[in-house]
């Protein structure tokens, strides 16, 4: 006896564990770019349905994709509560930082001793392209794509060593760091950085180890000193009391300013 068709040949291609794989990486790609692009704040929640509803899949497929990016850290799932972008604490910020500093530090060193005159040069023209590219985004106030140029830039270092697990760790811990900037951000200057990753390049293709990882090392540390890591405990006085409005100018010395 023939074994019949389904009576929806569509709906099974639904069914199928590639596409349902597809969907979910799909779900876990969209969220992880709303949040490395500063679109999701931390502590904001994820329902399922209207996720659901967004991406037109099943509410299955959607708790798939938020369980990973809880193994991520980047979503936090909560008893009764449900899923949150990730809030990370100071203690994790710190930590995180640490262990950039570690890595890229000795990450930059290796570039500038291990690589071929012709892999140098090779690095030269892909690295000027991104700087270049990092400076258009920042000059057009794009702040998802400087964003994410700024945070590439340091996993493009790590895949010219040809070390796909330090990128994907790299990668990683940038996801983080986005988390991170998202909660405790100052006044930090995209400009800055770029002029950061700047010299570093040069340092790179001179082959200056011994710069490339002091500004490395000054580079990541920059970053975390402009995040509100610590926040300044204001002076008593100047909580409880009335503030003192500044005295105006007499019309004479306004005359004799500017």
């Amino acid at each position: 006896m023939s074994r019949q068709a389904p009576a929806n040949p569509s709906s099974a291609l639904l069914d199928s564990p590639s596409v349902q794989d597809d969907s979910t990486q799909r779900i876990v790609q969209a969220i992880t770019a709303a949040i490395v692009e500063r679109r999701l704040m931390p502590g904001t929640k994820l329902a399922e349905q209207p996720i659901a509803d967004i991406f037109k899949v099943s509410r299955t497929l959607v708790r798939q994709a938020l369980h990973q990016l809880s193994r991520d850290r980047l979503v936090t799932l909560e008893p009764a509560r449900g899923a949150f972008v990730a809030q990370p604490s100071v203690a994790e910020a710190q930590q995180v930082f640490a262990v950039r500093a570690m890595l890229e530090s000795a990450m930059v060193r290796q570039l500038c001793t291990e690589l071929s005159d012709s892999q140098l040069r090779h690095m030269q023209q892909r690295l000027e392209a991104h700087l270049q590219a990092e400076a258009t985004a920042v000059a057009r106030t794009d702040v998802p794509g400087r964003t994410r140029l700024l945070a590439d830039f340091h996993v493009l270092l790590a895949r010219m060593l040809g070390n796909e697990v330090l990128a994907q760790l790299l990668d990683d811990l940038l996801r983080r760091s986005a988390l991170i900037s998202l909660m405790y951000q100052s006044a930090h200057s995209a400009e800055q950085s770029h002029g950061e990753h700047r010299q570093l390049v040069e340092a790179l293709v001179r082959r200056d180890a011994e710069a490339a990882e002091q500004l490395m090392t000054a580079h990541l540390g920059q970053v975390e000193r402009n995040l509100r890591l610590h926040p300044r405990v204001p002076d008593l006085a100047s909580v409880l009391l009335p503030q003192v409005a500044p005295a105006k100018a007499s019309p004479s010395r306004r005359k004799t300013q500017g």
